[in-house]
């Protein structure tokens, strides 16, 4: 049976205003009387409040009016604005001058501007969430062949996030005296943290004291032939900052990081398990080979439990999905940013990001040049550093001198380009013991002794960093356990 609606005995005026978009014309009164009255007030407005979040265009009209004329050191009055907005067809339908000496004649304490500001840009963020809704509702129900529903999902997620961070992170132009001020509290947060960094600690001491650490919105190569342990420095500069984690509440509820960060680890070749079963291997000193092959005992497997539930809530989150595009992957790391927090993304490796559908008609290069682009987006965004594992191409092998270079970079020149410091990874053991002379000869003991000497050292590269020297820095490098950590030097590890 057919459920009959009831009636809607409301006035019909009541009924229409319910369909009227959330808006408060005499709140944006109240503010344009407050700043006509006192152009000062202009000054403790949020920088998030635009023209655009006006209910009424001509409001927004004479605001961006108001705020441009305190801005260029002008008086913005009736009499003033009046000669402005003589053209204006709105303005003359309000009532012209009166209509500006009615809003400034009524206008509340220039105190309160603020609070009106505030109730604005709030209604204003409610009418764009109706309209993503409607847009939403509308893509879902329109059943578009070429939209998947999981795709549908993830451009909602991008708009609310585009929402959530209007007003916090596009500060637009900004004065002189803005930047510096950003720089001296950068300076500051560097000389009182352990270490004197301005960036996010990777653990690795050395790599730390060239790098200054890893800065927000930089985009960094990590690139290397296989083999050479990329994913394995990666995911230990990953979860050292993940472990260290620590962070203060603000007033407004939000949390502030103060050491380490939360990481997301984006493993496009390798397994959320596999990674995980490195992590206890390099915890417990018991070789991932080992565990793999179930050649453990009764003590390896109680070190292993002890240790993945001593940091089983470090904040490294992985996801290992293959064959991810670029707008899935920033889709994503937007959702945990919004909910968790995000200070580090990881992506192993760049020539693994695909960049959807389009990816058919485009060459290998426009392949590669936009995924580099989208990370480098994604970074400044986010305003997190972002780590991009490379491959180098084969022409490393056929030299004789086998330490990458920026030319070795596979297939796209736009990775030297977008990237703000390239480090490539160099394991001289690696290829030393590939060419081992014959046994019980002169030249096997001096290649024995040779190994022995370098067998344990690995060599990081920078051979780009925009804001800082190039240069080489030695790591230890276990094989077994495939970690990397500080390489022992007199007085690095005697007691203080």
């Amino acid at each position: 049976m057919a459920i009959v609606p009831l009636l809607d005995l409301r006035p019909a005026e009541t009924a229409a205003d319910i369909l009227q978009p959330p808006h408060n014309i005499e709140a944006e009164q109240a503010l344009l009387g407050a700043l006509l009255y006192d152009n000062s007030a202009l000054e403790r407005l949020s920088d998030a409040l635009q023209a655009d979040d006006f209910h009424e265009p001509l409001h927004g009209r004479l605001f961006d009016a108001i705020r441009r004329a305190v801005g260029a050191n002008r008086l913005a009055d009736p009499i003033l604005l009046d000669e402005q907005f003589q053209r204006d067809p709105a303005y003359g339908e309000a009532g012209g001058v009166r209509y500006l000496a009615d809003l400034l004649n009524h206008a509340p304490p220039a105190a309160y501007a603020p609070d009106y500001g505030r109730a604005i840009h709030d209604l204003a963020l409610r009418r764009a969430l109706i309209r993503i809704g409607g847009e939403i509702a509308a893509g879902a129900q329109a059943g578009d062949p070429e939209r998947t529903g999981r795709e549908l999902i993830e451009s909602a997620e991008q708009e609310l996030f585009k929402l959530a961070e209007i007003g916090s992170g596009h500060r637009g132009l900004m004065n002189l005296s803005d930047a510096l001020a950003g720089a001296v509290k950068m300076a500051a947060a560097a000389y009182e943290r352990d270490g004197k960094l301005s960036g996010i600690s990777t653990g690795l001491e050395d790599l730390d004291d060239k790098l200054g650490g890893l800065h927000p919105s930089d985009l960094v190569i990590l690139a290397a032939r296989p083999s050479m342990g990329k994913s394995a420095l990666a995911l230990n500069i990953a979860f050292n900052v993940a472990r260290k984690y620590a962070y203060e509440v603000e007033p407004d509820g939000t949390k502030r990081t103060v050491r380490g960060g939360v990481a997301a680890f984006f493993s496009l070749e390798m397994s959320a398990e596999q990674l995980a079963l490195r992590l206890l291997a390099e915890l417990t000193g018991v070789s991932s080979d080992r565990i793999r092959k179930g050649q453990i005992n009764a003590q390896d497997f109680g070190l292993l439990r002890d240790a993945a539930a001593e940091i089983q809530n470090a904040p490294l989150h992985i996801d290992d999905t293959g064959g991810l595009s670029i707008a899935k992957l920033a889709a994503r790391a937007r959702r945990l940013k919004r909910t968790v927090g995000l200070d580090l993304v990881v992506v192993d490796y760049l020539q693994l990001v695909t960049v959807g559908d389009t990816s058919r008609n485009d060459n290998r290069v426009q392949e590669v040049t936009q995924v580099t682009q989208g990370l480098k987006a994604l970074a400044k965004e986010l305003n997190v550093p972002v780590i991009a594992l490379a491959q180098l191409s084969r022409q490393v092998e056929n030299r004789e001198d086998k330490k990458p270079q920026l030319a070795d970079l596979r297939e796209s020149g736009s990775i030297e380009q977008d990237a703000d410091v390239v480090m490539f990874i160099y394991r001289e053991a690696y290829y030393l013991s590939r060419g081992e002379p014959r046994d019980n000869t002169p030249e096997h003991i001096e290649w024995e002794e040779k190994l022995d000497a370098i067998r344990h050292v690995a060599e990081v590269i920078i051979g780009k960093q925009r804001h800082g020297p190039i240069g080489v820095v030695r790591l230890h490098f276990n094989e077994d356990l495939t970690k990397f950590s500080n390489l022992a030097k007199d007085g690095r590890y005697e007691p203080r």
